[in-house]
């Protein structure tokens, strides 16, 4: 899943929504303060659906050369440092993502394609506390932690989308990573500190997005909200006036996010739909 940074618009359902240009999909919502920087924060992200998951971080301070995350075990996991002229306008905010292995067998990728069981991306991302550290011209250094946690909520089901309204239910695994059965020996293992059908929703991300060919500007068109995790009515109703700015016959692909109370987030994605259907879409 290809991420970008965005602006989220929390919103009620059916008050509103917040109609994206760009990539898509979380918002990494960072800790506030955070020591001496400004922001910091690490989080884990799974799609469900592709099987694969990720680790992602953010850091945030003032006229940086250069900056660093350790691990709660104190190895170095992340360094960067401005040369040039990027050292002369300093470095702010820093956002990355890795790279996201496969959580399990998928009988159609590249069969040389690394896979990283659940278990072994937790074991290579310990739970506890991430030290961000970053220095300035004079050597004064800018410190700040962030707790990354395991506790994953489980992916959403049912993505359904009529022409208007997107619909989803909470789910009790994280598809392709994990079933609910593998899930409970993990807790039962203290891999994981809860069942992810157990962990808070603190927010549903709901995004439509094209599912057009690199290169066309429809993609860029993208509809993208957060909603609070405990609404009743687990739908959210996609604006008219975005709908219309879509060509006919545009097929779109709908993805649901669960977002935990620390910020981690498991996504499902469901494509095949057709918008403004004329001809059909192919």
């Amino acid at each position: 899943m290809k991420l970008t940074r965005l602006m989220s618009t929390s919103l009620p359902y059916a008050a509103g929504a917040a109609l994206v240009f760009g990539a898509c999909t979380t918002a990494v919502k960072a800790t506030e303060p955070c020591g001496d920087l400004g922001e910091c924060k690490a989080l884990i992200e799974i799609n469900a659906t592709d099987g694969d998951i990720g680790f992602q971080f953010l850091m945030d301070g003032d006229d940086l050369n250069s900056g660093r995350i350790h691990d709660p075990n104190g190895a170095k996991v992340f360094e960067v440092q401005a040369k040039g002229p990027l050292r002369e306008q300093k470095l702010t905010e820093m956002f990355a993502e890795s790279a996201e292995p496969l959580c399990w067998v998928d009988p159609n990728a590249d069969p040389d394609e690394e896979i990283v069981t659940l278990q072994e991306f937790l074991e290579r991302w310990p739970a506890g506390t991430y030290v961000f550290s970053g220095m300035g011209d004079s050597g004064e250094k800018s410190t700040g932690e962030t707790e990354l946690t395991h506790a994953l909520p489980a992916a959403p089901a049912n993505l359904a989308f009529d022409g208007s309204v997107i619909t989803w239910t909470a789910g009790d695994d994280l598809g392709n990573c994990a079933s609910f059965a593998e899930l409970a020996d993990l807790v039962s293992m203290r891999v994981l500190p809860a069942h992810p059908q157990d962990v808070t929703v603190a927010a549903w991300e709901v995004v439509l997005e094209p599912d057009v060919e690199d290169g066309d500007p429809t993609g860029d068109l993208v509809f993208n909200i957060r909603v609070s995790g405990d609404i009743q009515t687990k739908a959210v109703t996609v604006p008219a006036d975005y709908l219309a700015s879509l060509p006919a016959d545009t097929p779109v692909k709908i993805e649901v996010g669960a977002i935990g109370v620390d910020d981690n987030a498991t996504f499902t994605e469901v494509g095949d739909f057709c918008v403004n259907e004329d001809e059909g879409c192919e």
